[in-house]
Protein backbone atom coordinates (compact mmCIF):
# COMPACT_ATOMS: atom_id res chain seq x y z
CA UNK A 1 0.00 0.00 0.00
CA UNK A 2 1.07 3.30 -0.57
CA UNK A 3 1.28 5.97 1.34
CA UNK A 4 0.14 9.52 0.31
CA UNK A 5 -1.33 10.59 -3.24
CA UNK A 6 -1.11 9.70 -6.28
CA UNK A 7 1.64 9.29 -8.42
CA UNK A 8 0.76 11.89 -10.85
CA UNK A 9 -0.01 14.10 -7.75
CA UNK A 10 3.27 13.14 -6.39
CA UNK A 11 5.49 14.14 -9.50
CA UNK A 12 3.73 17.18 -10.19
CA UNK A 13 4.53 18.20 -6.38
CA UNK A 14 8.25 17.49 -6.58
CA UNK A 15 8.42 19.97 -9.58
CA UNK A 16 6.27 22.55 -7.70
CA UNK A 17 7.83 21.92 -4.24
CA UNK A 18 10.89 23.13 -6.02
CA UNK A 19 10.06 26.19 -7.31
CA UNK A 20 8.49 27.59 -4.83
CA UNK A 21 11.40 26.41 -2.47
CA UNK A 22 13.65 28.91 -4.82
CA UNK A 23 11.14 31.45 -5.43
CA UNK A 24 10.74 31.60 -1.31
CA UNK A 25 14.49 32.00 -1.07
CA UNK A 26 14.41 34.71 -3.78
CA UNK A 27 11.91 36.81 -1.34
CA UNK A 28 14.22 36.15 1.85
CA UNK A 29 17.48 36.97 -0.22
CA UNK A 30 15.90 40.26 -1.86
CA UNK A 31 13.95 41.35 1.18
CA UNK A 32 16.07 44.59 1.82
CA UNK A 33 15.55 45.81 -2.24
CA UNK A 34 11.91 44.70 -2.36
CA UNK A 35 8.64 44.22 -0.65
CA UNK A 36 9.07 40.74 1.56
CA UNK A 37 11.73 39.44 3.57
CA UNK A 38 12.40 36.52 6.50
CA UNK A 39 8.63 36.43 7.67
CA UNK A 40 7.36 36.13 3.84
CA UNK A 41 10.04 33.88 2.52
CA UNK A 42 10.01 31.51 5.17
CA UNK A 43 6.42 31.12 5.27
CA UNK A 44 6.51 30.39 1.04
CA UNK A 45 9.26 27.40 2.13
CA UNK A 46 7.03 26.39 5.15
CA UNK A 47 4.45 25.72 2.01
CA UNK A 48 7.03 23.93 -0.11
CA UNK A 49 7.26 21.68 2.63
CA UNK A 50 3.79 21.21 3.79
CA UNK A 51 3.00 20.56 0.03
CA UNK A 52 5.66 17.22 -0.17
CA UNK A 53 4.02 16.32 3.29
CA UNK A 54 1.00 16.21 2.02
CA UNK A 55 1.63 14.54 -1.35
CA UNK A 56 3.48 11.91 0.04
CA UNK A 57 2.12 11.13 3.12
CA UNK A 58 4.09 10.29 6.29
CA UNK A 59 3.70 7.92 9.29
CA UNK A 60 4.35 8.41 12.63
CA UNK A 61 8.35 8.03 12.71
CA UNK A 62 8.80 9.88 9.69
CA UNK A 63 6.79 12.99 11.64
CA UNK A 64 8.78 12.82 14.91
CA UNK A 65 12.01 13.03 12.39
CA UNK A 66 10.90 15.71 10.55
CA UNK A 67 9.50 17.71 13.31
CA UNK A 68 13.18 16.98 15.69
CA UNK A 69 14.80 18.45 12.18
CA UNK A 70 12.46 21.71 12.06
CA UNK A 71 12.96 22.46 15.64
CA UNK A 72 16.71 22.61 14.84
CA UNK A 73 16.56 24.87 12.62
CA UNK A 74 14.12 26.78 14.12
CA UNK A 75 16.48 27.40 16.95
CA UNK A 76 19.06 27.83 14.63
CA UNK A 77 16.89 30.62 13.27
CA UNK A 78 16.30 32.29 16.15
CA UNK A 79 20.00 32.01 17.65
CA UNK A 80 21.25 33.52 14.21
CA UNK A 81 19.03 36.62 14.94
CA UNK A 82 20.23 36.75 18.81
CA UNK A 83 23.83 36.52 17.11
CA UNK A 84 22.95 39.65 14.78
CA UNK A 85 21.35 41.55 17.67
CA UNK A 86 23.68 41.23 20.03
CA UNK A 87 26.50 42.20 17.32
CA UNK A 88 25.85 45.72 17.64
CA UNK A 89 26.73 45.09 21.80
CA UNK A 90 29.99 43.51 20.63
CA UNK A 91 31.15 46.75 18.37
CA UNK A 92 30.11 49.25 21.09
CA UNK A 93 26.50 49.87 19.55
CA UNK A 94 23.21 49.31 20.43
CA UNK A 95 21.37 46.09 20.44
CA UNK A 96 20.36 44.94 16.79
CA UNK A 97 21.97 47.97 15.05
CA UNK A 98 23.34 47.93 11.74
CA UNK A 99 27.00 48.02 12.34
CA UNK A 100 27.66 47.90 8.40
CA UNK A 101 25.27 50.56 6.87
CA UNK A 102 26.74 53.25 4.42
CA UNK A 103 29.50 51.03 3.26
CA UNK A 104 27.63 50.19 0.34
CA UNK A 105 25.96 52.59 -2.18
CA UNK A 106 22.23 53.54 -2.34
CA UNK A 107 20.37 50.69 -4.28
CA UNK A 108 23.07 48.11 -4.32
CA UNK A 109 22.63 44.57 -3.60
CA UNK A 110 25.28 44.39 -0.47
CA UNK A 111 24.57 48.19 0.59
CA UNK A 112 22.08 46.50 3.49
CA UNK A 113 24.59 46.00 6.36
CA UNK A 114 22.73 42.87 8.28
CA UNK A 115 19.63 43.68 7.18
CA UNK A 116 20.16 40.68 4.79
CA UNK A 117 20.87 38.40 7.30
CA UNK A 118 18.80 39.10 9.56
CA UNK A 119 16.09 38.47 6.85
CA UNK A 120 17.71 35.22 6.29
CA UNK A 121 17.73 34.08 10.15
CA UNK A 122 13.90 34.94 10.36
CA UNK A 123 13.14 33.68 7.20
CA UNK A 124 14.69 29.92 8.46
CA UNK A 125 12.58 30.48 11.74
CA UNK A 126 9.62 31.14 10.46
CA UNK A 127 10.10 28.36 7.34
CA UNK A 128 10.32 25.54 10.22
CA UNK A 129 8.42 27.41 12.72
CA UNK A 130 5.52 27.41 10.92
CA UNK A 131 6.39 23.74 9.70
CA UNK A 132 6.74 22.50 13.07
CA UNK A 133 3.23 24.00 13.45
CA UNK A 134 1.75 21.93 10.47
CA UNK A 135 3.42 18.81 11.80
CA UNK A 136 2.19 18.97 15.32
CA UNK A 137 -1.57 19.59 14.29
CA UNK A 138 -0.93 16.65 12.08
CA UNK A 139 0.53 14.30 14.60
CA UNK A 140 -2.60 14.49 16.13
CA UNK A 141 -4.35 11.98 14.58
CA UNK A 142 -1.98 9.92 15.89
CA UNK A 143 -2.60 10.85 19.45
CA UNK A 144 -6.41 11.54 19.15
CA UNK A 145 -7.18 8.04 17.53
CA UNK A 146 -10.97 6.56 18.52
Amino acid sequence: MTRGMTVIVQTIARLVAGMVFLYGGYIILHGHLTPGGGFAGGAIIAAAFILVSLAFGSVENVEQHRYTFSSVFESLGGLGFIILGLAGYFTGHAFLTNIWAGLGEPLELVSAGIIPFANIAIGIKVGAGLFAIFLALGASRFVMKE
